[in-house]
């Protein structure tokens, strides 16, 4: 019985991995200043901060870039390149750089790949592209829920470099009813938020699992010591991404198969993407 429910488990291991990353990974808004103005209220700065990420999302796929995936004791670096339409990932390294040899084989996958997609019919091309974006709103259809989900409160402002910041705590929200399985989780957690004063963008967030919380269709249920960081960078004019993502999960399978990892990933050397 027991190994049954590891292969149940195992299944669905992906798909729930993705929603975690998906979870946390969202951009927000170019420019927004209040230099002059009196400090807005906790309100106002969120709801500027739920247009950020309208703006910034919509923005993500103008930009290649590099990502560095780290899980358990494995690190794994990718050029991401987006080639008509949607995002290819090129293997650059395993711990360290790939041999001359394996970065040829690594490029002519790619080549054939690039070549494969450009003969497309329009009707596969349509459903590659269509994949990628359902994707895409699945991800931003979870951002929308965190101004629904929970209540803020202005907890103070610090210097971060040349910037200051913001820092938002965020509760649950009582009588909050999530909407569908993505945002089941929100009402297990907390968290902060630090947000520019000057452009709204979010500089850092973090958040953490206070309570058990099931999730419906992975028969699995998010443990207390899940916790969740993302930090962001400015990476053209109005634009940030995320350049850190990091998780710490306890998740148990039918009460009785423990789940714990850590995942960590990095995003740099953003570049306009072709058109």
């Amino acid at each position: 019985m027991q190994n049954h429910r590891a292969r149940i488990f195992q299944k669905h291991t992906e798909t729930f991995w993705k929603f975690w990353r998906n979870l946390f990974f969202f951009a927000l808004l170019g420019p927004l200043t209040c230099a002059g103005q009196v400090q807005p209220d906790v309100h106002t700065i969120v709801e500027r901060s739920v247009a950020a990420n309208d703006k910034d999302f919509a923005a993500e796929p103008r930009f290649n870039y590099k990502e560095k995936d780290r899980v358990g004791k494995t690190t794994k670096t990718f050029q991401v390149t987006m080639i008509d339409g949607s995002p290819y990932q090129r293997l650059l390294a395993i711990g360290k750089p790939l041999s001359p040899a394996q970065e040829n084989l690594e490029l002519r996958k790619e080549k054939k790949a690039t070549a494969e997609r450009r003969a497309q019919t329009p009707e596969q091309r349509n459903k590659r592209i269509a994949a990628y974006a359902k994707q895409r709103k699945s991800d931003h259809m979870m951002m929308s829920q965190l101004s629904k989900g929970f209540n803020f409160n202005i907890a103070g402002s610090r210097t971060v470099g040349d910037r200051t910041v913001w820092i938002l705590t965020a509760t649950p929200k009582p009588g909050y009813r999530p909407p569908n399985r993505d945002s089941q989780v929100l009402p297990g957690m907390q968290g902060e938020m630090w947000i520019d004063q000057e452009t709204y963008e979010w500089v850092k967030v973090t958040a953490q699992v206070i309570r058990p919380v099931s999730i419906e269709g992975f028969l699995a249920r998010v443990e207390p010591g899940t916790r969740f960081e993302i930090e962001k960078t400015p990476v053209a004019a109005g634009v940030w991404q995320i350049s850190h993502f990091s998780v710490q999960s306890r998740a148990k399978v039918l009460d009785l198969i423990e789940r714990n990892s850590t995942e960590e990933e990095w995003y740099f050397d953003f570049q306009p993407a072709s058109k």
